[in-house]
């Protein structure tokens, strides 16, 4: 009988930068008919505690787990880790330096978007987003839910995107280096939309080889920025590398309005199987 229970493995929370608090975005996810769903806040697994008692509640099978922001050959690149420690030292260290540099960040950014002539203070970021670990996403929504911009992707093209006049860099790793501390972790590290790390075809191969050696099991193939074409040539490279399909809405709630739960821009379909797959890689890593 064919297994018709579907997933979604790409889900970020209030806890970094989605406008969904952790036990809402369960509620979302029974809604939206899901069995299962992880939650991989932007460096932070504070969501995780929240998220699991709400999962417990509403029987829905919680995927503990985090997104990286690493960089290779100048570019962004993120890297999933499921099913990681929270308690493991080094990634626990490595997440508070970021958490720590992220406020400092938030300050002189603002600061840069007053320069720029906007009307924008921390105060104002705070009192409308009170719950939320406040980000670029949000200073975004700000500009535009107060008129100063037409749209988010007019606010990171020309403001807030790397190397835009407002952008101030962030600490970052390695992603074999991120591969390698999240399996320290005990967990399972997969390659985030690698179609968006915008990378060469050769530079891309390169980097997924050093990934794969690193410990890495997977590649997030089915995607809601993926086309057909762009779907079918992840597949390929995650057969070529040996590595298990993955696949997630990268879910944002407000702040990607075009984005649902479970099903991207309305095209996806992320089956049980996938996590199975990786259930069964932990499983085996555990009994060794």
């Amino acid at each position: 009988m064919t297994d018709t229970r579907m997933i979604d493995m790409h889900v970020h929370s209030s806890a970094s930068d989605g406008t969904f608090a952790p036990s809402d975005l369960l509620a979302e996810a029974k809604k939206a008919g899901l069995c299962a769903m992880a939650l991989t806040d932007h460096d932070t697994m504070d969501g995780i505690e929240e998220a699991q008692q709400a999962a417990n509640e509403l029987g829905i099978e919680l995927v503990p787990g985090v997104e990286i922001s690493t960089e290779y050959n100048g570019r962004e690149i993120h890297v999933l880790g499921y099913y990681v420690s929270q308690e493991s030292p080094r990634l626990k260290a490595m997440l508070e330096e970021f958490r720590d540099f992220r406020a400092t960040r938030n300050v002189r950014m603002v600061e840069r978007l007053r320069e720029e002539g906007f009307s924008i203070t921390m105060e104002q970021l705070r009192e409308k987003f009170p719950d939320s670990v406040l980000t670029r996403a949000h200073m975004s929504r700000f500009l535009c839910d107060t008129g100063q911009l037409p749209d988010t992707r007019t606010a990171f093209s020309k403001y807030l995107g790397e190397n835009c006049c407002c952008y101030i860099d962030r600490p970052k790793i390695s992603p074999a280096d991120a591969v390698e501390l999240i399996r320290e972790a005990g967990g399972l590290a997969v390659l985030a939309h690698p179609v968006l790390c915008n990378l060469p075809d050769e530079e891309l191969l390169e980097m997924i080889a050093e990934m794969k050696q690193a410990g890495m099991c997977g590649l997030e193939a089915v995607y809601s920025e993926n086309t057909a074409d762009d779907e079918a040539h992840m597949k390929k490279l995650a057969e070529e590398f040996d590595l298990c399909v993955t696949g997630g809405s990268d879910f944002h709630g407000k702040n990607k309005p075009d984005i649902q739960l479970g099903k991207g821009k309305g095209n996806l379909h992320i089956p049980y199987a996938y996590l199975q797959s990786l259930k069964e890689l932990q499983s085996n890593s555990e009994g060794i």
